[in-house]
């Protein structure tokens, strides 16, 4: 389970769900990477390692790129022309905020490079409008939750 955002790009009069749904039906076909995103891609590692510190990169020809942070769990992946964010439920309080404020901050990166707008479905709104203290309070009690059932 993980705290998602994806970049969506989303016309004039359009709303979230008629993206979200189309964004589900083109999951379906597995098309390589277009050449803007790999472009976007190319710009995009520099500056979120200058932000993160030390990041692992994979590469899989033309169908998928994927960073991750190791001790945030953070994982930026694209596959064909879709663009996530994830974060595991690891983090509570203070943990949660700076990780979340990574989160964010690594959003604006993709955001200005692919021109892709951060959607957050755990609150059903774009990143940007998304309160810092409501997706901290998500976080915090979904991984408090996940604890107390599972052990951690």
């Amino acid at each position: 389970m993980s705290y998602d955002i994806y970049f969506l790009s989303r016309r004039e009069g359009q709303s979230w769900d008629d993206v979200l749904e189309a964004m589900e039906d083109a999951a379906e076909d597995s098309e390589p990477i277009p050449a803007e995103l790999l472009e976007a891609w190319q710009r995009i590692v520099p500056q979120a390692r200058a932000l993160l510190g030390n990041v692992d990169i994979t590469e899989y020809e033309q169908e998928s790129r994927d960073l991750s942070h190791s001790g945030t769990g953070i994982n930026l992946s694209v596959f064909s022309d879709e663009v996530s964010i994830t974060v595991p439920y690891w983090h509570v309080g203070d943990g949660a905020a700076t990780v979340l404020g990574m989160l964010v901050a690594l959003s604006a990166i993709v955001e200005k490079e692919t021109g892709l707008t951060a959607y957050d479905p755990q609150v059903e709104m774009p990143l940007a409008d998304t309160p810092s203290q409501q997706a901290m309070g998500i976080m915090s009690r979904i991984t408090t939750d996940l604890r107390n059932r599972y052990g951690g």
